[in-house]
């Protein structure tokens, strides 16, 4: 994946978890309960394009968030 798309994406999900009033630490645990394995600092290197994205976490990502797949990857 493009670097600056995967920073882009980053951007949305901090701006959207923001939006929600959720830390990462909420969003991580959130998303633990979901099953995925995911930690705060996964969070944070995700939302600086630092780590990529599985599917899973996509798809459970916009639902916690309550948006659209199309919020998220919109660059």
């Amino acid at each position: 994946m493009n670097v600056e798309i995967e920073k882009q994406v980053g951007k949305n999900i901090r701006s959207l978890r923001e939006k929600a009033g959720l830390t990462q630490e909420q969003l991580a645990a959130k998303l633990q309960l979901g099953g995925c394995d995911i930690t705060r600092s996964a969070v944070a290197k995700i939302e600086v394009g630092q780590r990529h994205l599985y599917p899973d976490e996509i798809i459970l990502i916009r639902k916690i968030l309550n948006t659209s797949f199309e919020s998220i990857l919109d660059i």
